[in-house]
C-alpha cells in the first residue's frame, strides 16, 4: 500500500471513534469555522477531549486550522488569535477495491474539450491521450523492466499478479464504467497501459486485450505472443 492510500485509510479509520466523528460532524455542519470552546459546548464535551479530537484530525488531514481574532480588535492588548478549525479542502475517497474513476473522467472529458475544439474524431483523441497519461504514469517507475511495470500498477490500483510469463490484472479501476461502456472505457484502458508500458525502460511486455471474468480486460504478455 503506497504512502498515499495509508494516509486515506488512516483518516477514514480515525473517523470511526465515535466523539471525533461528531465533532468533524458538527464542523462541517458550521457556515463558519468554530473553536475548540464552540465545538466543545455545542456537544457537551471538556474541552481538553474536544481539543485533542479536532486536533488529532488536523493531523489525518480531514480538517484544516487558521487563527482569527474573533473580536475584531488588532494591536496591543487585543489578546491572542483564537484557533478555528473548518474541514479540509482536500478530499478523503476510499474504496475496496480500488477504483480511479476521476482518472478515467479526467480523460473522457479533456478528450471531448480537445474534440471540440479540434474536430477530431473523440476516439481518437481518447486514443492518444490515454496513452500519453500512461507514459506520464511511467515515469514515476523507480526502476525498470517487470518490476517497474508491476510498481506502476500496484500504485494505480490494477493489482497485477505475475502469470503465464505474463501480467494479469486482477482489478479494473474503472469497473463501473468498463461494465456499462465496455467498448469506449476498455479501449481507453488498453491504450493507457501500452503507454505504460512503452514508458518503462527494459520491459518486453506489450499490452493486448484478454477479456475474462471478474478481471480487467487488458493483460500484458510478453512481446511476440499470440
Amino acid at each position: 500500500m503506497d504512502d498515499v492510500r495509508r494516509d486515506q485509510v488512516a483518516a477514514v479509520a480515525a473517523l470511526a471513534e465515535p466523539t471525533r466523528r461528531r465533532l468533524y460532524d458538527h464542523v462541517v455542519r458550521q457556515p463558519v469555522p468554530v473553536t475548540r470552546d464552540e465545538a466543545a459546548a455545542a456537544l457537551d464535551l471538556p474541552r481538553a477531549t474536544a481539543a485533542f479530537h479536532l486536533d488529532r484530525m488536523v493531523e489525518d488531514g480531514l480538517l484544516d486550522v487558521h487563527y482569527e481574532r474573533r473580536t475584531g480588535r488588532t494591536g496591543p492588548g487585543a489578546g491572542r488569535p483564537a484557533k478555528l478549525y473548518r474541514r479540509a479542502d482536500c478530499s478523503v475517497e476510499v474504496s475496496l477495491p480500488e477504483r480511479h474513476y476521476d482518472l478515467a473522467g479526467d480523460l473522457l472529458a479533456a478528450a471531448l474539450v480537445e474534440a471540440q475544439r479540434s474536430g477530431e474524431r473523440p476516439a481518437s483523441v481518447l486514443d492518444r491521450q490515454a496513452f500519453a497519461r500512461g507514459r506520464e504514469l511511467a515515469a514515476g517507475a523507480e526502476s525498470g523492466g517487470r518490476d517497474g511495470v508491476l510498481r506502476v500498477l500496484e500504485g494505480h490500483g490494477f493489482e497485477p499478479r505475475v502469470e503465464d510469463g505474463g501480467i494479469a490484472l486482477a482489478n479494473c479501476p474503472f469497473h463501473v464504467l468498463a461494465r456499462e461502456h465496455t467498448e469506449l472505457v476498455c479501449g481507453m484502458n488498453l491504450r493507457l497501459l501500452e503507454g505504460v508500458v512503452s514508458g518503462v525502460a527494459g520491459t518486453d511486455l506489450v499490452a493486448r486485450l484478454r477479456p475474462e471474468q471478474g478481471r480487467c480486460c487488458v493483460r500484458l504478455e510478453p512481446d511476440g505472443d499470440t
